[in-house]
C-alpha cells in the first residue's frame, strides 16, 4: 500500500508539473505509463475516466452513459487494485486538492455535504456526452486560475470554482438516481426483505437493532450512497424505514399477552428495556403498557 502525503509526491509519480501545491489538475493521457498499485491520498480526488473499450456493469445492469465515469475520494480512501506488473496508459482527467486550500472559504464548510466523496468505486458517477463537456469546462475554469500568478484573490476563486464543480457533480448524481430507477427499486425491495426476514428469526435477539451499516454492507453500498438513494427514491433515509419495522414488529408483538414487555424488548434487539420504552413513547406517544392496555379495550 503507498501513500501520497503532498499533491507533489503524487504529480511526480504521473510525471507532470507541479504548479500550485495544494491543487491540480492532471490531463492523464499525458501522463507517464502506470501499472496497477493500490493507494491513499492525504488530499481529495476527483478522476474522470475514459478508459476505451471498458464497459462497465452496475450489478446486472451494463451503465447506460459510457462517455467518463466520475470517481471522488477523500483523504485517506483506498483506491486502484493489486498489480500484476503490466503497464498501461491512463486516460482522462484527475483533479486534487488539499484540505487547506478550502478551510476558511465557503467550499471548506460545505464539503462535508458531498456524500460522494465517501461513496465506493463501483457507485462512481456515469457523465453524458453534455455532461462531461460540463465537468470538463469546470475544469479549464480551475486551470486557468492555477495558472494565473498566485495573489490574494487565488485560493477564493479556485475554491468557488470548485464548488460549482461539485455542485454539478450532486446535479448529476441526482439525475443518476432518476435514471436508474429499475435498479432502485431492486434495491428497495431487496431492502424490505431484509427487514422482514430479520425480525422473523432470532437476528435481532442476538445481534441487536439492525443498523443502516449493516443493511448497506448487506446490499453491496456504502452507507452514504445508501442513503442518498432512498432519500431521493422515498424521501426517507434508511434509518427512517428501519424505525417503522422496528415499530411495526413492537405493536404486533404488544397486541398479544403473550410475553412480557421485556421480552419484547429483548427479541427486537433492544439493549436494555427502557431504551424500548422510551422509543415507543417517541414514536407513538404512548408506553408499551398503555399500547397495549388500548388494544385490549
Amino acid at each position: 500500500m503507498i501513500n501520497f502525503n503532498t499533491i507533489q509526491e503524487f504529480d511526480d509519480t504521473l510525471g507532470v508539473e507541479t504548479l500550485h501545491p495544494l491543487v491540480s489538475i492532471v490531463d492523464l493521457s499525458k501522463s507517464k505509463m502506470m501499472s496497477h498499485m493500490r493507494h491513499t491520498m492525504s488530499f481529495y480526488a476527483i478522476f474522470l475516466k475514459d478508459e476505451k473499450n471498458c464497459e462497465m456493469i452496475y450489478g446486472n445492469t451494463k451503465y447506460d452513459y459510457k462517455k467518463g465515469s466520475v470517481v471522488c475520494l477523500s483523504p485517506g480512501q483506498v483506491i486502484g487494485i493489486e498489480g500484476d506488473g503490466s503497464i498501461f496508459q491512463p486516460q482522462g482527467w484527475g483533479l486534487f486538492f488539499d484540505a487547506d486550500l478550502i478551510h476558511g472559504t465557503d467550499l471548506g464548510r460545505r464539503i462535508k455535504d458531498y456524500h460522494f466523496f465517501s461513496y465506493e468505486v463501483n457507485e462512481a458517477l456515469h457523465l453524458s456526452e453534455q455532461e462531461r463537456e460540463t465537468f470538463v469546462g469546470c475544469l479549464n475554469m480551475i486551470q486557468t486560475e492555477i495558472l494565473h500568478s498566485i495573489d490574494k484573490m487565488s485560493k477564493k476563486l479556485i475554491a468557488s470554482y470548485l464548488g460549482i464543480l461539485l455542485d454539478y457533480c450532486q446535479r448529476f448524481y441526482d439525475r443518476q438516481f432518476i435514471t436508474r430507477e429499475n435498479i432502485n427499486s431492486d434495491i428497495l425491495v431487496r431492502f424490505e426483505k431484509l427487514l422482514n426476514d430479520y425480525f422473523k428469526g432470532d437476528n435481532a435477539y442476538n445481534n441487536g437493532l439492525p443498523t443502516v451499516a449493516w443493511a448497506a454492507s448487506e446490499l453491496c453500498l456504502s452507507a452514504n450512497y445508501f442513503g442518498d438513494l432512498l432519500k431521493k427514491e422515498v424521501g426517507k433515509t434508511p434509518q427512517d424505514i428501519i424505525h417503522l419495522h422496528i415499530l411495526d414488529a413492537a405493536k404486533e408483538a404488544l397486541a398479544n399477552d403473550e410475553h412480557t414487555i421485556t421480552e419484547i424488548s429483548d427479541s427486537l434487539g433492544f439493549q436494555y428495556p427502557q431504551h424500548f420504552c422510551r422509543f415507543i413513547k417517541k414514536e407513538i406517544g404512548m408506553t408499551p403498557a398503555q399500547y397495549r392496555k388500548k388494544q385490549t379495550i
